[in-house]
């Protein structure tokens, strides 16, 4: 029996709810790198000659965490209600922001900080996946554009932190959104909805040579999705640097202060990503009806843009041309971000959605954790941040590479398979 079309308004109001969890869930986390000047202040572990090494840590033991838990979450999200994963997800990190706040040892910041990364894996693959389910073909990059503009929103957010740390306090920050959150964890459990139409799960599934695979296994194209991996992968090099580095780079090269960097920064990349996302999920959906490779194509074009940015981030030589270099960064990233998991819906079957996007987010997530300590480290030796941003270039423009090879073999929601 055919599935019934959820009614239209219903199809958006699960993005209305959603948007605001990922802004939250992207403000949370990044406001510890527009507040590193107060911080540090507060702690002796990161000042001396190994604190930004230290503060590089402090970053990737989120990054670790939340890696490793990925394709945990992502497998939950694929056999459980999804609403009630996003609520718990939701409030528990709020939580633990809003303890951070009272924090007063290294030790204690650095272990919440790693329960951050736990409560916060558990999001994206559900959100992500839930949205996918309710938004089948034309309108689905729009759709998971929509939702992480509100990514980006809270990244730009996440530079108001910086002044709310200079002006007001670094802890008033954290408190004051991990109440927010808590709050609207209520708010979900009374609204949000998981989809009607979403396929039963069924361990058993699977015949002849796929027999006994896991469900969601069974249907998935293998070469596809591993190079999807690789090009989720290796652009993410690049995009840590940016979130966790930019303001202290532009603090050592321009000296500004702790207020001005963290605006900046996260305002000029996370403006320009957030229309980024917008205009890659309309070009992408308008492309994927002409062609299989819409979408992969728009990714394509969109990370391209970002290869002079990072020269421009990395070599430019006055602020201006800094700032028009992160704007292109957040704009092409944002391009390319809005149509990954559109694009796993064209290689994977939808009980594997969560689970794919959680090892998306393993080794992308993977990648940024080992080099957010290295460019701390190599600074505290004399290396400047600048030269680490340019050097990202390369592995970006591999990306851009095996994106041009990835050949989707069907359509969104599996019809119209390639010939």
């Amino acid at each position: 029996m055919a599935a019934t079309a959820p009614h239209p308004a219903g199809i958006w109001l699960v993005v209305a709810l959603l948007f605001p969890v990922a802004l939250l869930n992207y403000l949370d986390r990044q406001m510890l790198a527009t507040m590193g000047i107060s911080i540090k202040a507060d702690f002796t572990e990161l000042q001396g000659p190994a604190g930004a090494e230290n503060f590089g840590r402090l970053m990737s033991i989120f990054m670790w965490v939340y890696a490793f838990c990925s394709p945990v979450s992502g497998w939950i999200a694929d056999r459980v209600n999804r609403k009630w994963l996003v609520v718990f997800s939701l409030g528990v990190w709020s939580a633990v922001t809003l303890a951070m706040g009272q924090v007063h040892d290294y030790p204690t910041l650095y272990w919440l900080r790693a329960a951050m990364g736990v409560s916060e894996a558990f999001y994206i693959p559900a959100g992500l996946s839930l949205i996918a389910d309710y938004h089948c073909g034309p309108t689905r990059s729009l759709a998971i554009g929509i939702h992480m503009s509100g990514i980006y929103l809270g990244q730009a957010l996440g530079g108001i932190g910086g002044w709310v740390a200079q002006d007001i306090s670094w802890r008033a920050a954290f408190g004051s959104c991990g109440l927010i959150g808590v709050a609207y964890a209520l708010v979900l459990t009374f609204f949000l909805r998981e989809s009607h139409d979403r396929p039963a799960f069924s361990p058993a599934s699977g015949s002849g040579e796929n027999r006994g695979i896991s469900p969601g296994f069974a249907g998935l194209n293998w070469t596809g999705f591993l190079l999807l991996l690789l090009c989720f992968c290796l652009p993410s090099l690049a995009g840590w640097a940016v979130k966790n580095w930019l303001p202290t780079l532009l603090q050592d090269r321009f000296l500004l202060d702790q207020k001005s960097s963290g605006l900046w920064a996260t305002l000029t990349t996370a403006s320009a990503g957030f229309f980024g996302v917008l205009l890659g999920g309309r070009i992408s959906d308008r492309l994927s009806r002409r062609s299989l490779r819409g979408r992969t194509l728009t990714s394509a074009a969109g990370l391209l843009l970002t290869v002079p940015a990072l020269l421009l981030l990395g070599w430019a030589p006055a602020l201006p041309l800094v700032l028009l270099g992160a704007a292109a960064y957040g704009l092409g990233f944002g391009m390319f971000d809005t149509n990954n998991m559109p694009i796993l819906c064209q290689l994977a079957p939808a009980r594997f959605r969560a689970t794919g996007y959680g090892l998306m987010n393993f080794t992308g997530i993977a990648a940024g954790a080992f080099l957010t300590p290295l460019l701390g480290k190599m600074k505290d030796h004399g290396t400047p941040l600048s030269t680490g941003f340019a050097a990202c270039a390369v592995p970006t423009i591999l990306a851009v590479c095996l994106l041009l090879l990835l050949r989707p073999r069907q359509r969104d929601c599996g019809a119209d398979p390639a010939g």
